[in-house]
């Protein structure tokens, strides 16, 4: 392309490249320092959690003695909760994407409607907090039981599942659907035979970003009434509870060394938790990768 006759608009291309490696550059440095603080973190937490990090401070409960204290309560706590949070917003998100996507017609209505999916995706958290306190907890009489946090957490990671979802039936080629069609298929017969089983994969990897995003919220749980002291476990849905996030701000929060140790164990708890059930969920994917391949 000639350059513009008076140059105002146009960089030579010298200019263009020069500036282009100097972007670089700084966003490989900002790239670099960002990894550097994040290991230097994990360090840190890694080697203050080291000295308490045993079977026995797994399977204790919280107590008021540092050299007692365990997060078996609150590891108990936080698998309930992320059960019972996939078990809601999974099936409610991945059917909402795909009535969006394969039944809703096309018109200002349902541009509205994603345009406000798209919204609430970017809500802070403590919003979702308030709305499951007025809604969960007082509205409908809940209480600060589980599963007024775990309908709290799925309104926060719904539009994550919808938009992942809705992105991933977008990526199945129309020929398929055209294929099946021209066979005589029913538009739900296209939609379970082929058209999710070919979008697993990236719904999967919407609901591993959603779930990761819910295990490790604080703000919500707080406001739906978490307990930070729980000396039992959980045995039904409708039980108080406490999660490893609660416990955590607890014991952070406390002013002696030693709990400040022990919340750095936890967090080094809460993150093994969070690798082996992203670990599940990467290995759920892969293998529907594998038969989509292979079919």
């Amino acid at each position: 392309m000639e350059p513009s006759p008076n140059g105002t608009f146009e960089l030579r291309r010298s200019q263009r490249k020069r500036v282009g490696m100097i972007l670089a550059g700084v966003l490989f440095l900002a790239t670099i320092f960002g990894i550097v603080v994040l290991v230097a973190l994990l360090v840190d937490v890694i080697l203050t959690a080291a000295p308490w990090l045993d079977a026995q401070f797994v399977r204790s409960f919280p107590s008021r003695t540092p050299g007692e204290a365990g997060v078996w309560s609150a590891l108990m706590g936080t698998l309930w909760l992320m059960g019972l949070t996939a078990l809601i917003s999974v099936p409610l998100g991945v059917a909402s994407a795909v009535y969006l996507e394969e039944y809703a017609q096309d018109g200002w209505f349902l541009r509205l409607i994603r345009v406000n999916i798209a919204n609430l995706a970017g809500v802070p958290s403590v919003v979702y907090g308030i709305l499951g306190l007025a809604l969960f907890v007082r509205f409908v009489s809940l209480g600060s039981s589980l599963l007024a946090g775990a309908l709290t957490l799925s309104l926060l990671i719904l539009p994550i599942i919808i938009i992942s979802t809705q992105e991933a039936l977008r990526s199945v080629p129309s020929g398929v659907r055209e294929s099946a069609y021209a066979l005589g298929a029913t538009r739900w017969q296209v939609i379970q035979s082929h058209v999710l089983p070919m979008a697993a994969p990236g719904i999967m990897t919407g609901v591993i970003l959603a779930l990761s995003r819910a295990i490790g919220e604080t703000a919500p749980l707080i406001l739906v009434g978490a307990l930070t002291f729980v000396s039992f476990v959980p045995q039904g849905a409708l039980d108080q509870f406490t999660a490893l996030p609660i416990q955590i701000f607890n014991w952070a929060a406390r002013p002696q060394d030693e709990f400040r140790a022990l919340a750095a164990a936890a967090i080094v708890v809460l993150m093994v938790l969070l690798f082996t059930m992203n670990l599940t969920a990467i290995l759920l994917r892969n293998y529907f990768e594998e038969r989509r391949a292979g079919s």
